[in-house]
């Protein structure tokens, strides 16, 4: 297991690399980049608008920029080096986590994306423990009782949810409950209300709670489907196994047939999954759910860097997610050992 542990670690250091090299060559090639799009800012809006703190001194009017003043631009942003140069710096400071200022917000890396993770958090964390906490037992209600009107009612309802996307389903919320034609109910704007540090405890608590019913509800019931099916066609394959027939002849009471035998055995692909997806659930983002929603998290930050070719946002978050995502991989893999002694990776070793 230990040696296991160790070449799995080992080979995400390529694995981190090859990524990243990739993603730097493509940020490369990619039009528009941040000197070609300050210098059209510049040009194009020099007289009316402003220019960052760091270049201003070297606009000169709208009659463009000569070969000097471009070269300056280009070394302000260290365009000015070879591009494998810039890569290996770039990854040297990524070893100690220093992802540098972003182009376009002038704030550390590090401080912008903190800033954004309260939202992605709150929204990947609850949806985590309502996906969890209700697939599970509505998994095995259904496997109980497959075929019944319960089990085809329950399927359709969930199945009609997984086929409306999360930003439709939104708008339709917002409309209902957000008193867009019918009941103004529920907040559409952020995470908290504008009093909120005036508040007491509960509260704070209570009005948190309250601006997140929509958005969490959005985000959630798409995902709803998989698990619970997952989970119901698990049940189903070990109840019709032969031991549970043994137990359920050795006058064993259903619920002791359920939960002692056929559950430890039917949760195992399910539980493997839950290391990865409670990791990710910190981290990621919904574009769409966080603009409609007015929430400034990680979805609405991606896009945006993307967008505005921010390049140190883009390539040092992805740089963390990429690590995060290969350590969630690992944990899940090392969940089956824990939750199944049957497996092994000595042989692998």
């Amino acid at each position: 297991m230990f040696y296991y542990i160790l070449k799995r670690l080992a080979l995400m250091v390529p694995t981190l690399f090859g990524v990243m090299l990739v993603t730097f060559i493509v940020t490369q090639f990619v039009p528009g980049g941040p000197v070609e799009q300050l210098v059209a800012q510049m040009e194009g809006h020099g007289r009316g608008g402003e220019v960052s703190s760091g270049v201003s001194s070297l606009y000169r009017g709208d009659s463009g920029l000569d070969s000097e003043r471009l070269a300056g631009l280009k070394a302000l942003y260290g365009f000015d080096r070879p591009p494998l140069e810039r890569f290996l710096t770039m990854m040297k400071n990524y070893l100690f986590f220093d992802f540098g200022s972003s182009y376009y917000y002038h704030r550390s890396v590090v401080e912008l994306v903190v800033s954004r993770m309260p939202v992605s958090m709150s929204l990947g964390l609850w949806s985590f423990v309502i996906v969890y906490g209700v697939c599970i037992p509505l998994g095995i209600a259904k496997a109980v009782r497959d075929g019944s009107r319960f089990d085809v009612l329950s399927s359709t309802a969930i199945l009609v949810g997984y086929a409306i996307p999360g930003f439709v389903l939104a708008i339709v919320l917002i409309v209902l409950f957000g008193g867009g034609s019918f009941w103004s109910i529920f907040p559409l704007r952020g995470l908290v209300s504008d009093n909120w540090s005036d508040l007491t405890f509960g509260a704070k608590i209570l009005d948190y709670l309250w601006h997140m019913v929509l958005p969490i509800t959005a985000s959630a019931v798409g995902s709803l489907a998989v698990m619970t099916m997952l989970t119901k066609n698990s049940f189903l394959e070990e109840i019709r196994k032969q031991y549970v027939l043994t137990a359920r002849a050795k006058g064993l009471a259903e619920s002791q047939v359920l939960y002692k035998h056929v559950f430890r055995n039917a949760i195992i692909p399910i539980i493997t999954g839950f290391p990865g997806y409670f990791i990710a659930s910190f981290f990621t983002g919904s574009l769409l759910i966080e603009t409609i929603f007015s929430l400034d998290g990680m979805g609405l930050l991606a896009y945006q860097s993307v967008l505005n070719r921010d390049y140190p946002v883009v390539l040092g978050t992805l740089y963390f997610f990429t690590i995060i995502g290969l350590i969630s991989r690992l944990l899940s893999d090392l969940s089956y050992v824990f939750v199944d002694p049957r497996i092994s990776f000595e042989g692998l070793d």
